[in-house]
């Protein structure tokens, strides 16, 4: 048999046809439907086994499992999903990738649907130049469905077939008959084939394809198959390394559960094997997978779908312990008070549309629980404490404004790579919303850096202040401390209910605080109740105050929409 460069390219190609085809067609289904699944994951998750159904429901509809388990660890690492709901939804993404396996099987080599894919084509291409955005990810998915059969087909053409050449065939051979290290090695080659291509259900089709054309018979198929099941865990593990410790044990609850399936179905398989032929042979009527290479791809499908669902059926009931072992496996470090860093945002990871701006809130909120922290370490420098600690506090205030620089910048960035793609109109407002709060929140973290830069020349020029400028700064920043809860709380609360009336009320306490603060300090000067240099610093610390305010109140105007 020859199978040059050209014919191994061709191969590839064809895989990668298959690829971009599911890439399509995924993406489209998943921004026709991104706010629903939205929904449907944070509302239909209450326990594990409602997670099973959930898992089971977005994969079968979005066909990729990965996706699935992407947006599954996104939830959790934004704190919308529990460790216990999430192993749920990952048990059902098992089972519910193996729709694609059958699809594969079916219409892939029985059903000669590539000669309809052009006029799937023909219809879905009318519909990217729609003005309605929902019909163009419908003409997206019908597009990617039509690309992903065309793929097939050009494997099918381009994987050899083996049947007529028995040599590859008895190489093949010298591996199988080594019991369960036989096994093994399929598995291995299973779980870096699925790494490698970064896709199960690719993966799963070109085993499938090989099996169809005589590559490989059903006994090795099968370990390659659970391999898979295997691999198809790494997407989810990648997601999760700028995540939170929370999203980091999903990711691993998600291993667990595959791996620990394919340890009691490596002692198992030999008898699935078996039953799978018997059910075939004598209730449908198929030729044995293990005399036909035409009968393997409904076997493997059989295969894949009762392991997931025997497996799910079992492993449920130790979901708990999953759980234990994960925490186990990955724990917390602590919190870290002053190392902030993005937490929701995956940056450089697999896009999940529908989840972009929820990360970019979650975010936000982040930002701004940074922003009153900042506050309450300026509290700190008002109570007379040693220069030391003084200074230790300064300097943290110092390296959060800087945080804030970062954080302001990979927020903008992150929302300006959205703003690229095809956004509704309620999204372009909530972009241009978003924009503005982490101008405002950055503006804040300055003027509060500026607020610490005073309180150095303080100590610095050993200028004390008197009970009725520390009162003063007092007055007033009680009042910011206020508006920065109500603005936090909004942050935090985004959609589900602003306190707008309470921000405006406080926002303007404290422009009386401050008008009253520079009358009573230019009289103060006047009769020298203090001296001049700690009279010009504390004039700058509550002026300061003031001007954080007038961001404050923005970031709540821009959160209701009214950005200027």
């Amino acid at each position: 048999m020859q199978f040059g460069f050209y014919d191994f390219l061709n191969l590839f190609g064809a895989l990668g046809f298959f690829i971009f085809g599911m890439k399509v067609m995924s993406d489209g289904i998943q921004k026709a439907a991104g706010n629903r699944m939205r929904q449907i994951l944070s509302s239909m998750t209450r326990n594990r086994f409602l997670g099973v159904i959930t898992g089971f429901l977005i994969t079968a509809l979005i066909q990729s499992s990965s996706a699935t388990s992407v947006m599954t660890v996104s939830f959790v690492n934004a704190g919308l999903l529990t460790l216990v709901e999430s192993a749920g939804v990952m048990m059902g993404a098992n089972v519910g990738t193996t729709i694609t396996a059958w699809l594969v099987s079916i219409f892939g080599f029985n059903v000669k649907i590539v000669s309809i894919s052009l006029p799937i084509i023909a219809i879905g291409i009318p519909l990217l130049f729609a003005k309605k955005s929902n019909l163009r990810f419908w003409g997206e998915f019908m597009i990617g469905f039509a690309l992903l059969f065309m793929g097939l087909d050009a494997l099918k053409s381009t994987v050899p077939d083996l049947k007529n050449n028995p040599e590859v065939l008895a190489f093949l051979s010298n591996y199988a008959h080594l019991g369960i290290l036989s096994a093994l090695l399929f598995v291995a080659v299973g779980t870096i084939l699925t790494v490698i291509i970064q896709s199960s259900s690719a993966a799963m089709a070109l085993t499938i394809t090989m099996c169809y054309q005589g590559w490989i018979p059903f006994e090795i198929a099968a370990p390659m198959v659970l391999g898979e099941n295997i691999g198809t865990t790494i997407t989810a593990t990648i997601a999760s390394i700028v995540g939170n410790v929370h999203a980091k044990r999903s990711a691993r609850i998600h291993t667990l559960f595959n791996v620990i399936g394919v340890v009691w179905m490596l002692f198992a398989y030999p008898y699935f094997l078996r039953g799978i032929d018997y059910f075939m042979v004598n209730q449908m009527g198929f030729p044995s997978p293990f005399e036909n290479s035409e009968s393997i791809p409904i076997a493997l499908s059989y295969f894949h779908t009762s392991f997931n669902v025997i497996n799910v059926l079992l492993l449920i009931w130790f979901v708990p312990a999953l759980v234990r072992i994960a925490i186990k496996l990955v724990p917390s470090r602590g919190e870290q008070d002053e190392e902030y860093h993005l937490k929701y945002i995956g940056r450089g990871l697999m896009n999940t549309p529908g989840l972009e701006l929820l990360e970019a809130r979650q975010e936000l909120g982040n930002f701004g629980d940074m922003i009153e922290n900042m506050g309450r370490r300026l509290r700190k420098l008002t109570d007379k404490d040693k220069p030391n600690k003084q200074y230790k506090q300064i300097e943290k205030i110092y390296n959060m404004e800087t945080t804030s620089d970062t954080m302001e910048k990979e927020i903008s960035n992150y929302i300006l790579k959205i703003s690229e793609g095809r956004l509704t109109e309620k999204s372009s407002v909530e972009i241009r919303s978003i924009f503005s709060i982490c101008h405002d929140l950055e503006r804040i973290a300055d003027i509060f850096a500026k607020i610490a830069k005073e309180y150095e020349r303080k100590i610095e020029m050993k200028a004390d202040f008197g009970k009725i400028q520390v009162e003063g700064i007092n007055s007033i920043q009680e009042k910011v401390e206020d508006a920065l809860t109500v603005m936090t709380e909004n942050l935090n609360n985004w959609g589900n209910g602003l306190e707008i009336e309470k921000a405006i009320v406080i926002e303007k306490e404290i422009n009386g605080i401050r008008s009253n603060l520079r009358r009573s300090h230019l009289q103060n000067l006047e009769k020298q109740k203090y001296d001049y240099t700690s009279g010009l610093i504390y004039y700058n610390i509550f002026i300061y105050f003031e001007r954080s305010a007038d961001h404050i109140i923005n970031v709540t105007e821009a959160l209701n929409g009214q950005v200027s």
